[in-house]
């Protein structure tokens, strides 16, 4: 019971010596003006522009690695840095330009896939963390991959 009325008590001091004074009359001017002129010139973002931003490499046999390269066309007013590319899973590994991409330059970046395991339709992804405005861009790449032939019980297995 002692440690509820202290409890409340200690919420009432807090709500009485915090709204004391109005914030807003803490912001200097000459502060908002120059956040202001900052903000206005980080409108300059580099984009990512692909020629396409998906690819299907149609039906290929389970264990087959594929690849396909990505083209892509930095139509921003700022360099392109691409930090990182991470595939959805361990089968698809992304390569990517480590050197920023001037505005108007091309770049590509190649995806592979390795269909090992992975027997069915698949459709994985590639999100790649950039310096564009939204930060994160994705391409995609699908497959029907054509599974292996189990060996009957009993039948030697030819390699």
């Amino acid at each position: 019971m002692k440690k509820g009325i202290l409890i409340l008590a200690g919420i009432f001091a807090m709500t009485l010596v915090s709204c004391k004074e109005d914030a807003a009359k803490k912001v200097k001017e000459e502060n908002v003006e120059m956040a202001e002129g900052r903000d206005a010139k980080n409108t300059d973002f580099p984009v990512m522009s692909f020629a396409k931003t998906e690819h299907d490499f149609g039906t290929i046999n389970e264990g087959d690695v594929v690849e396909h390269k990505f083209e892509f066309t930095n139509t921003g007013k700022a360099p392109l840095v691409i930090v990182s590319a991470k595939g959805s899973c361990g089968c698809t590994v992304p390569q990517w330009p480590k050197d920023p991409v001037a505005p108007g330059a091309k770049g590509e970046m190649l995806v592979k896939f390795n269909s090992s395991g992975k027997p069915n339709q698949q459709t994985k992804q590639v999100t790649i963390t950039a310096n564009t405005e939204a930060g994160k861009e994705i391409i995609k790449i699908k497959a029907t991959v054509t599974p292996k032939a189990k060996p009957v019980s009993g039948t030697p297995v030819s390699k």
